[in-house]
Parts: structure tokens; C-alpha cells; sequence
């Protein structure tokens, strides 16, 4: 019985079309009725009685039909997992996504797993392909016992594609705490086993897409050990790719070049295939040096990028990253692709519109990034077409790109094709552009209640305060911040002019207020280089004393 009430939920949609086959029976009745009583007949009343029979016959058979959908959509909707935006018709199932466009992502970090959470509503045809350059660097104990690949990129890509990231991510990253597996991921013996069973690392990440059920498949762009390395403008070579952001500061000097290290290293089993077969090359943003552009070092990777027919897209960063690209332009970040790979590798850019709120981006200012700036007419003038979207989003305190936006954008561009080829009947076509209307729908939806959502004002706030909350609580949190760097730069320079500063804080340790002072400094040193930090904490523990 409760399963027979659940069909009038208001979330099932079925009432709706219950009372019009109601009114469709109540004309058809009444059309009866006055067949059966009528004496004599004449035009208007022959009028009415066909009029009524007409509007009641449609309404039945436009009833029954739209329950028989929502029935249909009712139970996709239940057996399959991604139902992120409502489902419009019987073609959203499976067989949909398999037959969707075939995309390839290239990079590595939180910009490709942000791309890769968007296109996996649109096709289960994705292939990540990923940077593994953590050789020779610090790893974890749980690497270094296994002796297993660097594969966190490869392990955050494959969360990204998981149906439950939630879920997925929890298992990926649980770590043993007691017993033999001590100190072990479950991560990276998942993958070890996997790869022991299947003998074959590229095979075992196939055979994980089934067993995970993820949406696509995750390949590591070389199975060979590589390092980064790169060289600046002044001929510093640095040869760890940790190291590369802290010698640029320190010598103030821009990267010339960033080069792999054996340089013909070998593209992983897939790699080469999956990129000539796609329909759209995806260039994720992420770090210019370290996660983009070593994927399209690795030999024959460029390659094959410029003999496919796919688009070519590159999806720019938000903003620019302190020790790589500082000040760089969105023309710059695609003149270092270019010069690393002789250029043609991208045909379409798009770039985001720059509305962020001001405030977040003074936060990441007081750490060192800035927003790209936009020089249009210097990128048109490579021949690159430009897609300017709103794909930047607000995440906790951080600034990211939109997974859905940046996939509409992407999955546009293949409708936008498939349309020009006047393949507007192709089944792919239809299941993209009504997937893409579904989501944009959905979208404004989320809009709305938003808006909605701010009208409602706690009681005693005002209007502006309601409209701009979050924003005077970041101005109050950057001006904290900027309070205390200026403290801790006045205690520095007394530290650096009072070489005394020690014995005259002895002698006025019973001074609580100049002690309290200092103590205070420890949660605010976070900005100094070690030997800085070094030196205060040394100081301060000595004045507690």
C-alpha cells in the first residue's frame, strides 16, 4: 500500500497528469450526455459536443502517454546513478553515455579532476591521462614498502570518476594504523594487486573502471621514471620539480624552459590510441611547468595531438601561481605550450570572465597569485578562437573552476560540430543537446533558489547586511591577516637591528603585557621562510622562560 501512495508524491509528477485524463473523461462524458438528451440538433449545439469530445479524447491520450514516460523516467532515474539533473527522456540510460563523444583530458592536480567531475555527466567515453613526476622525491611509507608508481594524480583522477566521490575517496585513501598493513594505503595496494594480477599496469587500470564501476578510464602518461626539470632565464638548471617554485623566488629569474629527464621516454600502452580516436583534446588547467606541459614532452604524445581530428581546447588557469607563472598573461601561458610543442595543439581556449568576487582574490593576492589578465587580441592573433564563460566558482575559501560549466562549454563545441556536419538527427547530437538544455535548465534552477535564498534575511539584519555578508567577513579576515603580517614584519626588523634583543627581554620578563605581546607571535609567523621562523621561536621560548 505504500509503494501504491508513493506514485502521488509530488517529486514523481504524476498527478499533474492523473486529473488531466479526469478532465479529459469529464468533456467526453459531458459530450455524452448531451448526445443522449438533446432534442434537436443545430450547429452550435453540434459545435459544443465536438469541441468537448475533442479537448477530452487529447487530454486522456495526452495523460496516459506522459505517465507511461514518467513511469519509464521514474525507473532510470532509480537503476541509474547519475541523476544529477532530471531526466527528460527514455535515451539516458547506459547505452547513452557509452555512445557518447570520446574526450581525452591531459594534466594533472585539482584543475583536471575538476574538468573530469563535469564530463562524466555527459559520456562514459573519457580517458584521463595523467603526470606521474614524483620520482626521487619524498614519498610515503606506504610507496616506498610496495614500491609501487607515484600515483596520486592517477588515484585523485580515478575519485573524480567514481559514481560516489565520497565513498570512493574515503576507501582510496584509508590508511592502516595498526597490524601487518600498518602504514599502508588502501590505494596503493588496491593498484599493486591489480597490477600483479593483471600483469600489466595500463590492463589493470582498465579492469579497475569495471571493478570501481568509474566513468572512464584513468592512463599515467609514461610508466618510466622521469623528472622535471627546468631551466631559467638566467641558466639555472634545477633538476627536482619540488625545488623549482622556491629557486625562482629566490632568484627572481622566470623559467626559460622545462625539459623531462630521460627525454624519450615512452607514452604508457593507450595513450597514442585514445588520443587519435577522440573527439575533443582536452588541455586541463593546472601548474604551467609541472602538470601540463610534461605531458606533452613525453615522446610522441604531441605528436599525435597534432595529427588527430579531434578539437583542441585548452581550458585556462584562474590565476597565475607564484614561483611558475608569476605575471604571466593568458597569451603567455599558451606561448609556453606553443614553444614546448611547436605550436597547433590548440584550437579553441576558453577562458573565464573574471567576475570573482574581489575579496577572495585579495586573499590569494596577500599569497602571492593574481588573475590572469585577459589579452584577447594578442590570443586571436594566433589564430586560436576564444570561448569567454563564467567557469570559475567559489569552493570553501578556495578559487576553482566549475565542473559543469567548463563541460558545457566543452560538450558545445562537439553539439556545435555534429550540427555544422547537419547531423542534427545523429543520436549522439540528440542526446548531448537535450542533456546540455537539461543542465542549463537545472542550473538556472540553482540560480533562482539562490537569489531566493538571500531575499530571506534573518530577522533584525538588513538588506546590505544580508546581500554582503560573506564579503564584509573576508574584508575582515583579510585586514586580521594583513594586521598581523605587518606585526610580525616590525618584530623581524627589531630581531635584525637589536642583536641585544634577547638580554634587555630578560631583563623585562616581569613586563606581562611585552610578554603576552610576545607570545602572541608564534600563530603569526606562518609567512616567514624557515630560518626566520627559526629565529622568533627561538626568541619567544627563551622569553617564556
Amino acid at each position: 500500500m505504500n509503494g501504491f501512495f508513493k506514485w502521488f508524491k509530488s517529486s514523481t509528477k504524476m498527478k499533474r497528469w492523473i486529473f488531466l485524463i479526469l478532465v479529459g473523461v469529464f468533456f467526453l462524458l459531458f459530450a455524452i450526455s448531451n448526445i443522449l438528451v438533446i432534442k434537436e440538433l443545430d450547429f452550435n449545439k453540434v459545435g459544443k459536443i465536438v469541441i468537448s469530445f475533442i479537448i477530452g479524447f487529447i487530454s486522456i491520450v495526452i495523460g496516459i502517454i506522459y505517465i507511461q514516460k514518467r513511469t519509464l523516467e521514474l525507473l532510470i532515474e532509480n537503476t541509474d546513478a547519475r541523476k544529477r539533473v532530471d531526466v527528460k527522456s527514455l535515451i539516458f540510460n547506459k547505452k547513452v553515455y557509452n555512445q557518447g563523444p570520446k574526450i581525452v583530458v591531459l594534466g594533472g592536480g585539482t584543475g583536471l579532476n575538476n574538468i573530469l567531475k563535469g564530463l562524466k555527466y555527459y559520456t562514459d567515453n573519457i580517458t584521463a591521462i595523467v603526470t606521474v613526476s614524483d620520482y626521487g622525491e619524498n614519498s610515503s611509507d606506504s610507496r616506498r614498502i610496495l614500491a609501487t608508481l607515484p600515483l596520486e594524480d592517477v588515484k585523485e583522477s580515478i575519485i573524480s570518476l567514481a559514481s560516489d566521490e565520497e565513498a570512493m575517496r574515503g576507501i582510496i585513501e584509508l590508511k592502516f594504523e595498526s597490524g601487518r598493513l600498518q602504514a599502508l594505503s588502501f590505494g596503493d595496494i588496491f593498484l599493486f594487486a591489480m597490477n600483479e594480477y593483471a600483469k600489466d599496469f595500463t590492463k589493470s587500470i582498465e579492469k579497475t573502471k569495471d571493478i570501481l564501476n568509474m566513468t572512464g578510464k584513468v592512463l599515467p602518461v609514461t610508466l618510466e621514471e622521469i623528472k622535471i626539470c627546468a631551466e631559467l632565464e638566467d641558466g639555472t638548471v634545477i633538476e627536482n620539480k619540488s625545488e623549482i617554485p622556491d629557486i625562482v623566488n629566490s632568484k627572481t629569474s622566470k623559467i626559460s624552459r622545462v625539459f623531462i629527464n630521460p627525454y624519450n621516454c615512452k607514452p604508457a600502452p593507450g595513450v597514442i590510441e585514445s588520443i587519435m580516436e577522440a573527439d575533443a583534446i582536452v588541455i586541463a588547467p593546472g601548474s604551467l611547468y609541472t602538470n601540463i606541459i610534461p605531458n606533452l614532452l613525453v615522446k610522441g604524445v604531441t605528436k599525435a595531438i597534432k595529427e588527430s581530428k579531434a578539437f583542441k581546447i585548452y581550458v585556462s588557469n584562474l590565476m597565475t601561481e607564484p614561483g611558475q607563472t608569476y605575471n604571466y598573461s593568458l597569451s603567455d601561458h599558451i606561448n609556453a605550450i606553443n614553444n614546448h610543442t611547436g605550436g597547433n595543439v590548440i584550437d579553441y581556449c576558453i577562458y573565464d570572465t573574471g567576475e570573482i568576487v574581489p575579496e577572495y582574490v585579495r586573499k590569494y593576492n596577500m599569497q602571492g597569485y593574481e588573475l590572469i589578465e585577459q589579452d584577447i587580441q594578442k590570443v586571436k592573433n594566433q589564430g586560436i578562437k576564444l570561448m569567454q564563460r563564467n567557469i570559475s566558482c567559489i569552493q570553501g575559501d578556495y578559487i576553482r573552476h566549475d565542473s559543469n560549466a567548463v563541460a558545457q562549454a566543452i560538450i558545445e563545441l562537439v553539439c556545435d560540430d555534429l550540427k555544422f556536419k547537419d547531423r542534427q538527427n545523429d543520436l549522439k547530437y540528440m542526446l548531448l543537446n537535450d542533456r546540455l538544455k537539461s543542465s542549463k535548465k537545472h542550473n538556472k534552477r540553482i540560480q533562482k533558489n539562490k537569489i531566493k535564498q538571500s531575499k530571506k534575511r534573518p530577522q533584525g539584519k538588513s538588506k546590505f547586511f544580508s546581500k554582503y555578508q560573506d564579503r564584509i567577513e573576508s574584508i575582515k579576515e583579510s585586514d586580521i591577516k594583513l594586521k598581523e603580517k605587518e606585526k610580525l614584519n616590525k618584530i623581524q626588523e627589531k630581531l635584525r637591528k637589536k642583536p641585544g634583543l634577547e638580554k634587555e627581554a630578560k631583563r623585562t620578563s616581569t613586563n606581562k603585557s611585552l610578554k603576552q605581546k610576545e607570545v602572541q607571535v608564534p600563530n603569526k609567523i606562518d609567512k616567514l621562510d624557515d630560518n626566520e621562523r627559526k629565529k622568533i621561536i627561538d626568541t619567544i621560548n627563551k622569553l617564556r622562560r
